[in-house]
């Protein structure tokens, strides 16, 4: 009896181990799937995000505005450079572009070479902190902690990409208003160098835009609520952002676990409402830092935005001036 019971437990124990084995290298293997998924998958499946926002004045013609942001261009990255330079096809009527497009001290022209033609069409940019300087490798528990110290990387040629972009007739809205007519409709336009890095001089814009214009539109790179509200207060229609890359890594039901800045995770991509008269536009982006080249549940995206009249409260000219709603997102 008393062998029977300790080979009882002596096959007990063998089986639990046994067991306990399967599992870890279960998920091990889920892991590593995982990261095969996020890191080669995912990272290259770029999406076209649509949108349609009443956000014109009434009367103003519909307008397209492609919104690109976070590049993160290395000169190899052949697949994103493809899927950007087909982005031309769209024929937006205005191109914002809201920064971080290297990663790579020579990537400016991997960068003009992807945008080709759409360099011809209207565009404003402002630039984020990795036009500025490359990126380094850091814990990404950092992440987690708003305010944790930031360390540069090498500087990055910014000036020769902003002289790209200028020649080639694309307006910078850094610390300044600019006025342009887009299709037929008036835009008034200015921009924050990068909050992220402490860039922004928003007193250098600051005061209430044209009147007169049909759409007022701000630009920064990443979306802090400080200067989200500087902007609505001012009378903006639509602030246009990026930086937060979606997240980059979600989880189902959940969403993004951090936004790398001090908007809530609710805002983290896509458009929302800023105030009772602002709207929002965070772009999650189409790169990644080159040390973690990696996305889960936040596939790279550009989008694709129908800006329409607001409501004129008159139902016949509302539904004369209506736009089918466009699918949310197209995967």
């Amino acid at each position: 009896m008393q062998h029977s019971e300790l080979d009882f437990r002596s096959r007990l124990g063998s089986s639990g181990s046994g067991v306990g084995s399967r599992a870890l290298v279960g998920a091990a293997g889920l892991a590593a799937a995982g990261l095969v998924y996020s890191t080669v998958i995912e990272r290259n499946a770029f999406a076209l995000r649509h949108t349609t926002l009443s956000v014109l004045e009434p009367g103003a013609s519909p307008l397209r505005v492609l919104h690109i942001s976070d590049l993160h261009m290395m000169p190899n990255q052949r697949l994103k450079q493809a899927w950007i330079s087909e982005l031309e096809a769209l024929e937006p009527d205005l191109v914002v572009n809201t920064g971080d497009n290297l990663a790579h001290p020579q990537a400016v022209p991997a960068v003009i070479q992807s945008l080709g033609g759409l360099l011809s069409r209207p565009g404003l940019f402002v630039f984020g902190s990795n036009d500025y300087f490359g990126p380094k490798p850091k814990n990404p528990l950092k992440y987690f902690k708003k305010d944790h110290q930031r360390t540069h990387g090498e500087p990055l040629p910014w000036q020769d990409l902003r002289a790209a972009f200028t020649e080639r007739g694309w307006l910078d809205a850094t610390h300044t208003v600019r006025e342009l007519e887009v299709s037929g409709v008036r835009v008034v336009a200015s921009g924050v160098d990068d909050p992220h890095i402490e860039r922004d001089r928003y007193e250098t814009i600051a005061g209430r835009p044209n009147p007169l214009a049909h759409l007022r539109l701000g630009l920064t790179h990443s979306p802090e609520p400080r200067v989200l509200d500087r902007f609505a207060a001012d009378g903006y229609d639509l602030v246009m952002a990026g930086h937060t890359h979606g997240g980059q890594l979600c989880l189902p039901f959940f969403g993004a676990l951090v936004t790398n800045c001090h908007i809530d995770r609710s805002r983290v991509k896509g458009p929302s409402n800023w105030g009772s008269s602002m709207k929002l536009h965070v772009s999650a982006g189409l790169g990644t830092s080159p040390y973690a080249p990696a996305r889960f549940c936040c596939r790279p995206e550009a989008s694709l935005l129908t800006l329409t009249p607001v409501s004129h409260g008159d139902a016949d000219y509302d539904a004369d001036q209506s736009l089918p709603q466009l699918a949310r997102e197209t995967l």
